[in-house]
């Protein structure tokens, strides 16, 4: 068995049972992606599992494809006569500093109004090159964070392991739970087919990470109501996401909004959000209004950089992440290439985000069983050094996708007509469904 498996088993506190990972070969990388991918799969199907052993006194069987689980580690939609839009802002990506190498992560457009308040207005790549080539690394980060911006210097592990911040990831567990006094009784509505049948889910996260999360718990049957800002959109990674969700917007600046948003909570059983970790806070609704807007709540929260340490506040995303933790330099010296190399793709956003669910799922199994709620915390930092330090991966390539990897089911989403890849996880018993296909943000109504 994956010895990744067995460390993520061990910090969710899941029996160390052997799960199966079918098939042979891995995405091409420095890091251990598809084994990360596979177990952390495997560790959210296994929740699943023993969420249902407690259940009915039966111990389904799980089972994880590597192909598939490597192909959702990229993306699951297969557009039929349409096209996702591009994935990144024009402008976002690496560049050569003074001194070294940066990573400008700009698709939000307030993050790239902070990136060009830095570096003055940029029409393209080339511009922002020539900019950027002034700089020393670590003074631009800098710079570009304090505009409220978000960008990461490249480094090496051995560097991130001298750096404050990874020194504070390195303390930090896995996933952090913590026990909350506050009880609920709920008796269990779902089935082995249908889980999480009755299950609310209040989705405040965005992008990849928190997302992965709900759209495996819509895909057991929860009830997820994703919840964005009136101006948000990430087009590039939408129709990927909301599948099986009901998207809806309020402004927690706006007292109606709140109002709405408090009696949202108050009947959620799961919370997952990805804002920074003072920014609900900021808002009125730090830990303590949680538990006493909804006690028994299960709050799964994750964030880019850990929970301690001078960076705990500071945005991230996973390839901003990437660059810091020393992964983006790896991969340069794995490829023998002059610039960073990244992973072949988003693995900490993916494999937080079935950690998340993972994590969700073992607090529910403990709430049907003693009333009370809890909460985890997550970060893509502590991840990527769970895959850093198990160290390279296999060397075999998989074999390319073919017809029968996607679902014979259409799914009619908002954009057009599309295909989903199979599911990578099998547990007997239970299929893995979305009841609604991928929706815009702020399609429906704030209301369960």
């Amino acid at each position: 068995m994956s010895d990744l498996l067995t460390s993520i088993q061990a910090a969710l506190g899941l029996s160390r049972t052997p799960i199966p990972f079918n098939g042979h070969g891995a995405l091409p990388s420095a890091l251990a992606v598809t084994e990360l991918a596979c177990a952390s799969i495997a560790a959210a199907g296994q929740a699943v599992s023993e969420l249902l052993h407690q259940q009915v006194g039966h111990l389904p069987s799980v089972e994880v494809d590597r192909r598939l689980a490597s192909f959702w580690f990229s993306t699951s939609l297969r557009p039929i006569g349409w096209q996702v839009p591009p994935l990144w802002d024009a402008i976002a990506g690496d560049y050569a500093t003074r001194d070294g190498w940066i990573r400008l992560h700009t698709n939000a457009p307030h993050h790239r109004a902070a990136a060009e308040r830095v570096l003055g207005a940029c029409a393209d790549r080339a511009a922002m090159a020539t900019k950027v080539a002034q700089w020393a690394s670590k003074d631009l980060e800098q710079a570009v964070v304090e505009a409220k911006g978000c960008a990461a210097e490249m480094r090496s592990w051995a560097q991130w392991q001298q750096h404050p911040q990874g020194l504070a990831v390195n303390a930090e567990p896995l996933v952090h739970f913590i026990e909350q006094p506050n009880e609920t009784r709920a008796a269990w509505r779902g089935s082995i087919e249908r889980p999480l049948a009755g299950i609310k889910v209040l989705d405040l996260t965005r992008v990849l990470a928190g997302p992965t999360a709900s759209r495996f718990l819509a895909g057991l049957g929860a009830d997820v109501l994703r919840i964005d800002p009136p101006s948000w959109n990430e087009p590039g990674v939408v129709p990927e996401m909301t599948v099986g969700k009901r998207c809806a917007r309020l402004d927690l600046q706006v007292p109606a909004d709140r109002a709405v948003f408090e009696g949202l909570l108050k009947d959620a059983d799961i919370l997952l959000h990805g804002y920074r970790a003072d920014a609900l806070e900021h808002l009125g609704f730090g830990v303590e209004r949680r538990q006493q807007l909804a006690p028994g709540l299960i709050d799964v929260c994750l964030n880019a950089y850990g929970w301690n340490g001078p960076w705990q506040n500071r945005r991230g995303f996973d390839s901003l992440v990437q660059m810091s933790s020393g992964i983006a330099e790896a991969g340069q010296h794995w490829k023998h290439s002059d610039k960073p190399t990244p992973l072949p793709v988003q693995a900490l956003d993916h494999a937080t985000g079935y950690l998340m669910a993972a994590s969700a799922l073992k607090l529910l199994t403990e709430r049907f069983a003693n009333g009370r709620g809890g909460s985890a915390r997550l970060s893509l930092a502590r991840t990527a050094k769970l895959l850093i330090e198990h160290g390279p991966g296999t060397p075999e390539p998989l074999r390319g996708e073919e017809a029968q990897d996607q679902d014979s089911l259409i799914e009619h989403t908002a954009w057009g007509p599309a295909r989903r890849l199979r599911m990578p996880v099998q547990i007997s018993g239970t299929v893995l469904r979305w009841d609604l296909p991928a929706a815009e943000l702020g399609s429906h109504r704030p209301q369960w």
